[in-house]
């Protein structure tokens, strides 16, 4: 069979549209982050932070949306990946496929709707301003520490399995079709919700609108899937938080100053 035979040309349009995906999900969280104002480091312009104040409930449901699709689909590629391999041992369709990335991305938009409401609960709370940024190294370190310490637990080791084992999972929980995958693929977003969450809520240490900081948490999720050195990163990095949370608190006590 030809290279360009229909299989293969429904793959390729597949995947260029996937990774045209996550093009157009950057662009629009540039263009958003410039329309609020601020710079790649998600700070207001001069004279405009203390006039900013916090979006409406479902604006920031749509850029939390938004951004997960940024920063998770990325993620997705070596689960897409062992779906593909299915396809040509086994009974798996490509509207599988596309079922696995529906139901994954369902479940990361679901996580959207809770962090939306824990953003305004926060603000209420006057922990945060309304550029989703912490209002004090106390709450900074805080967070960080509290994201380090879930590295370590076994919560995070049970989600990271099955997010960094997805022929496993298949292959353990089979379902056949476009529904089969979209039941698969939003069992793996929950978990990966539940492995990566930590990474989200770091977003509340330097505002929400922080593109380096989307940039390096999607880059350090991208590591801990890979097969062969995504077991091994997991504490490094929550040792790495707890020193950041911990010089954020002494730093705080203005010991240093």
């Amino acid at each position: 069979m030809s290279y360009f035979a229909p299989r293969h040309t429904l793959r390729n349009v597949l995947w260029i549209g996937f990774f045209a995906a996550i093009l157009a999900a950057w662009a629009v969280m540039y263009a958003m982050s410039r329309q609020a104002g601020v710079d790649l480091l998600g700070r207001p312009a001069e004279g405009m932070g203390a006039m900013m104040g916090p979006a409406p409930f479902d604006v920031l449901l749509g850029m939390w949306a938004v951004m997960m699709a940024a920063m998770m689909l990325p993620t997705m590629v070596p689960t897409l990946r062992a779906y593909e391999d299915l396809i040509y041992a086994m009974n798996a369709t490509w509207g599988g496929w596309i079922g696995v990335l529906a139901g994954y991305m369902l479940a990361w938009i679901g996580f959207a709707v809770l962090i939306t409401g824990g953003q305004f609960a926060l603000l209420g709370a006057g922990l945060i301003d309304g550029m989703g940024r912490a209002t004090s190294l106390w709450v900074t370190g805080a967070l960080l520490s509290l994201v380090g310490l879930f590295q370590f637990s076994r919560t995070k080791a049970i989600c990271h399995g099955v997010c960094h084992a997805p022929m496993t999972h298949f292959l353990g929980h089979w379902r056949p079709g476009i529904w089969g995958g979209i039941r698969m693929g939003g069992t793996l977003g929950l978990y990966c919700c539940g492995c990566c969450w930590g990474y989200m809520v770091l977003g509340f240490t330097g505002g929400v609108m922080n593109l380096l900081w989307m940039g390096l948490a999607t880059f350090f999720m991208v590591l801990e899937k890979l097969p062969q050195v995504g077991h091994y990163l997991m504490r490094p990095i929550g040792s790495a938080l707890l020193a950041g949370g911990m010089t954020s608190m002494v730093l705080a006590t203005g010991l240093l100053s």
